[in-house]
C-alpha cells in the first residue's frame, strides 16, 4: 500500500481591488516567501497610478501575490513566471477560480524566459528567493537590453534587507526604498 503525504500549504490574502479579502493557498516550497501584506500595501500605493491598464511581468511569481494583486487592482495583463511545477499548477488554479482574464502562468526559469520573444511590460516584479540574489543583476540587464520594458517602465526589486539593490543599468534609478524586517524593497524607474 502506497502512503500519500499531503503537501503543506501556506495562505495569502489579496489586499486591494476587485478581489480584496480573497484568501488563496500556495504550496510550501523552499525559498518561496510571498511579499508580506504591509509591503504589498506600500508597493501598490507607490504604483497606484501605474497599475490600472498596465502590462505586468512577475518574473519569480511563486505564490502569485504580486501578479494577482496587480490584476485585482486593474492591470490588463500579468504574466507570472516560475520554474516550480507545483507553484505554476497552483497559480493556474487561482487564475481559473478568480476568472482572472489577462493572467498567464508560465513554467520557466527566469533567465530562460528572458531569452524568448520579448514583449514590453509597464511594470516588472523581481522577487527571487533570497538564495538567488545574484540573478537580479543579470535579469535587470536582460530586461533593459532585450525590449522587455516599455519606455517608462517601473521595476520592483525585493531582496534580503542586508543585500541592498543589485547593480542596475545606467538609465534606471531608485525612486523609493524601504525595509520591513528582513525584507528590503525598492521601486526603480527606467527611462527610455
Amino acid at each position: 500500500m502506497k502512503i500519500q503525504t499531503k503537501r503543506k500549504t501556506g495562505q495569502l490574502r489579496i489586499i486591494g481591488g476587485e478581489w480584496r479579502g480573497r484568501r488563496l493557498i500556495f504550496p510550501e516550497i523552499e525559498g518561496l516567501r510571498p511579499t508580506p501584506d504591509r509591503v504589498r500595501e506600500t508597493l501598490f500605493n507607490w504604483l497606484r497610478d501605474a497599475i490600472p491598464s498596465a502590462r505586468c511581468l512577475d518574473l519569480f511569481a511563486g505564490s502569485g501575490a504580486l501578479g494577482l494583486e496587480a490584476l485585482s487592482r486593474g492591470a490588463v495583463l500579468a504574466v507570472m513566471v516560475d520554474q516550480d511545477a507545483h507553484a505554476v499548477r497552483q497559480l493556474r488554479e487561482h487564475i481559473d477560480t478568480l476568472h482572472a482574464h489577462g493572467a498567464q502562468a508560465v513554467q520557466a526559469d527566469a533567465l530562460a524566459y528572458l531569452q524568448g520573444a520579448p514583449q514590453p511590460f509597464d511594470v516588472v516584479f523581481l522577487d527571487p528567493p533570497y538564495a538567488h540574489y545574484e540573478l537580479l543583476g543579470t535579469c535587470c540587464e536582460r530586461l533593459d537590453s532585450g525590449d522587455w520594458l516599455a519606455p517608462h517602465a517601473w521595476i520592483y526589486i525585493e531582496t534580503e534587507s542586508a543585500r541592498g539593490v543589485p547593480p542596475l543599468p545606467h538609465n534606471w534609478r531608485v525612486v523609493r526604498s524601504k525595509q520591513a524586517g528582513q525584507v528590503g524593497y525598492h521601486l526603480v524607474e527606467r527611462h527610455g
